[in-house]
């Protein structure tokens, strides 16, 4: 038995979506998503399937001339971990690293606060401390090479000028250590005091009057409003700068006629290694990815840390906020 439905009276039926209407629900939806996937697209292609491939190609006997071979497991890692070239490359970075960023970032930040004055042709010398970034690193690489010269430099000759001995700065492990790390601050630190400058003029303007109407002075202006207002900025370069740190190569490769860290490897950095590996005497493509991928780890946990720090500080900052709320404004 067939059960006919009459419409309610006083209820109008549903009405059917046109595909119009349909249409335009599913550009509502879906729109977003299309925006942004070029993004992620790009960064598949360029980003994570280069990083699949090379944790594929580390776990092979793989070599630049006969291609893939057996696969070998974990072997790759530790015959890197064995040999005492790749913890040399690495204390090399280590060191250039300490000797670069530390001083880099000292500098950036009070060129930064210079450049936060009310100074006359701003944009000029704000413009003016990027143009060594400007400038091509194997440029660059091919001027300081010549400029720390062991017999021919002009620093070794400004040096006698003055009563000194010249350096042997491709003789010297620390010393070459010392000039390429002249390089990287020659290079970074104006991009880095823009970065520190964009942070300060985010500072609000009432901190410094209060401060003006409590006595300080530029001084304690500095490190008692600039400094903690830019700290999350401050971690970020660090941060960033240890991750370039670990990445130097165009200095280094630049520093000598064979670009491999010198005879006994004293300038050596990590990526550098290798490249040797994958290029020069053993042409390892296996080995070469697992230093990849270890340097790759030693990012991810920097990464980790910079995240716990940067979440402890905004923690701290909320904490304190609500404290002063409480007290009616005051500390």
């Amino acid at each position: 038995m067939t059960l006919l439905t009459t419409p309610t009276p006083g209820r109008r039926a549903p009405r059917r979506l046109g595909f119009s209407q349909r249409l335009g629900r599913w550009d509502v939806k879906l729109s977003p998503y299309l925006y942004i996937s070029p993004f992620f697209v790009l960064f598949a292609v360029t980003g994570l399937f280069p990083l699949a491939y090379t944790a594929y190609v580390s776990v092979h006997d793989w070599s630049l001339l006969g291609g893939q071979g057996d696969f070998v497991g974990l072997q790759n890692f530790s015959d890197v971990l064995a040999q005492p070239t790749f913890w040399k490359s690495l204390g090399n970075t280590v060191s250039i690293f300490v000797l670069s960023s530390i001083p880099q970032v000292l500098i950036a930040i009070t060129i930064a606060a210079l450049l936060d004055q009310n100074l006359r042709a701003a944009t000029f010398w704000r413009m003016g401390v990027l143009i060594p970034y400007v400038v091509a690193p194997v440029a660059v690489s091919m001027i300081f090479g010549r400029l720390f010269a062991d017999q021919y430099g002009l620093i070794n000759s400004l040096l006698g000028t003055i009563g000194l001995d010249p350096v042997a700065w491709h003789g010297d492990r620390l010393a070459s250590h010392l000039a390429i790390a002249t390089m990287v601050n020659y290079r970074w630190t104006g991009y880095n005091a823009l970065i520190f400058l964009a942070a300060m003029q985010a500072v609000p303007r009432e901190l410094y009057e209060a401060a003006v109407i409590d006595g300080a002075g530029r001084v304690r202006q500095f490190f008692s409003v600039t400094v903690p207002q830019i700290r999350a900025t401050i971690i970020f370069v660090v941060i960033t700068s240890t991750i370039g740190g670990l990445q130097i190569f165009d200095e280094v490769r630049m520093f000598d006629v064979y670009g491999l860290g010198g005879p006994d490897q004293n300038w050596m950095t990590t990526v550098v290694f290798l490249y040797d590996l994958a290029w020069g005497d053993q042409h390892s493509l296996g080995r070469a990815s697992a230093v990849a991928w270890l340097l790759f780890l030693l990012i991810i946990l920097i990464g980790l840390i910079n995240f716990a720090i940067t979440r402890r500080i905004s923690t701290n900052t909320t904490k304190t906020t609500k404290t002063k709320k409480k007290n009616g404004g005051r500390a």
